[in-house]
């Protein structure tokens, strides 16, 4: 099992009165690549000095002359002698199959001839072919986060997940018992919510598919539902769990939450009665949930090391009648030795489900959600907070814990390393996507918040120089 180290930043007068001169989401500094535009030749005038070695001396050339017999059509002088047969047909069948009837191979203003014989349209698609083989670009990974921001009160709890960004561009963090919102978009910043003492802290964000409501889970085991471009509360559900809500995950318009108590609850925002359904199967605390991409099949890691994949249509009535029937769970997984927290759905495959066990464990394992088999099984040789796989190509990032607190990318099915991104000083418990997939932000135990390019567009050799204009995360600001 792993401990959470749940550490309250309203605990410490000391430590609180030290926050209150920490502005949140300040930026803590980056830096920027430009490369060098003076030349690095030690003489240039050398060059001037020594001449063209490769080009020859060009005084005796008759340039006048050429220029006449290029532009010029010459008349053919009339040859008298006799023609064989044989010459004269394989004259014409060259002037046919390689000059394509012209009896002048250079001219000006003109587009060069068409190819007519298919083995030559053959060697230029072939040589065309390895030309773009050749010039394929190489995407270009930096090692360092492109800007970091202060996130002062992030509670360290591995069991918790607050950090989420939303399909509207919008990126959510819990802070102790305030919720900010981050544009990406516009580069503004918004303080949501502060919930009370009583109530909070907050324990888990999660964005509807719309991108604009936001569910908020409170240590007092209730959950929110705002309005984030009102900023508005819309209703509170109550009483659907005994403790803390450390993970939510949406399906369409059903809310499902995971609390301490063990229990799973799908929640239809849309009516009054909202709990429909539940499932049982863990016997401590439910501390990752994800809904597959068809909406069919959820998966559930808990902190008694169990991994469960339900299905949604055997799920239970809003009865809660049979005690049965909630565990009707499609796979139970007890491969890993830890809790298990970062869960990933396959993009690219449907029934392919990554898991990834706490500090224990320090696996990711690789699940058929069909047959209910493990495809693979790799030690990473760190707690595995959470998992998310890159949209554009076959590889998976995994961010981690003690020992090293780094981002690792991994190629997929090989698992080999591709990339190891370190500057978190504690551990990456909190990690999500952007909606265009390119950019990963990553919040840690320092208490600081990180945004990477670990999944931009392809590069070649060297990153373009940056100019402020094109830095979207810049001059946060905090609004009461």
């Amino acid at each position: 099992m792993d401990a959470g180290s749940l550490r309250f930043s309203f605990s410490s007068s000391t430590e609180k009165a030290q926050s209150r001169y920490r502005q949140p989401l300040a930026r803590v500094g980056s830096t920027v690549y430009i490369p060098s535009l003076r030349n690095t030749s030690s003489n240039p005038s050398s060059y001037w000095q020594s001449g063209d070695r490769f080009i020859p001396d060009r005084s005796a050339m008759d340039f006048d002359a050429a220029h006449y017999l290029l532009t010029h059509v010459r008349k053919e002088k009339e040859n008298n002698e006799v023609v064989s047969p044989a010459k004269e047909a394989y004259r014409k069948l060259l002037a046919e199959t390689l000059l394509n009837n012209r009896t002048r191979i250079l001219s000006f203003n003109r587009k060069p001839p068409v190819p007519t014989d298919s083995m030559l349209a053959a060697i230029s698609e072939a040589a065309t072919s390895n030309q773009c083989k050749s010039t394929k670009s190489k995407r270009y990974i930096p090692q360092s986060a492109e800007r970091t921001l202060d996130a002062p009160d992030l509670v360290d709890d591995f069991y918790l997940n607050l950090l989420d960004w939303g399909s509207r561009n919008v990126l959510s963090i819990a802070l102790g018992n305030t919720v900010y919102l981050w544009n990406a978009s516009q580069g503004s910043t918004s303080e949501l919510v502060t919930v009370d003492d009583d109530l909070g802290p907050v324990t888990s964000v999660c964005w509807a598919p719309d991108g604009q409501h936001l569910a908020i889970g409170l240590n007092n085991s209730e959950v929110q539902l705002w309005d984030s471009s009102s900023a508005r509360l819309l209703r509170t559900l109550k009483e659907i769990h005994r403790s803390r809500v450390g993970t939510l995950a949406w399906n369409n318009n059903i809310l499902t939450t995971g609390g301490m108590d063990g229990k799973i609850v799908n929640n239809d925002v849309r009516i009054r009665n909202h709990e429909v359904n539940s499932y049982r199967g863990h016997q401590q605390e439910v501390c990752g949930l994800k809904w597959s991409a068809s909406g069919k099949h959820l998966a559930s890691g808990g902190n008694d090391n169990l991994l469960h994949i339900w299905d949604f249509s055997i799920a239970t009535s809003s009865s809660f009648s049979s005690a049965a029937n909630q565990n009707q769970w499609l796979h139970r997984f007890e491969g890993h030795n830890a809790a298990v927290k970062a869960l990933a759905w396959c993009p690219f495959q449907s029934n392919l489900l990554a898991s990834g066990g706490g500090g224990t464990d320090r696996c990711i394992k690789f699940w058929n959600t069909l047959t209910g088999a493990c495809l693979n099984s790799v030690d990473t040789g760190s707690q595995v907070c959470a998992l998310l796989w890159n949209k554009n190509e076959r590889e998976l990032l995994s961010s981690h814990g003690f020992t090293q607190n780094q981002l690792t990318l991994w190629k997929y099915p090989s698992m080999v390393k591709v990339a190891e991104l370190c500057g978190h000083t504690s551990r990456v418990l909190y990690m999500t996507q952007s909606p265009d997939g390119c950019t990963v932000a990553t919040a840690a135990g320092d208490e600081t918040l990180r945004f990477w390019n670990v999944f931009g567009n392809p590069e070649l050799d060297k990153p373009a120089a940056k100019t402020k204009s094109a830095e979207p995360f810049a001059n946060y600001s905090r609004i009461r």
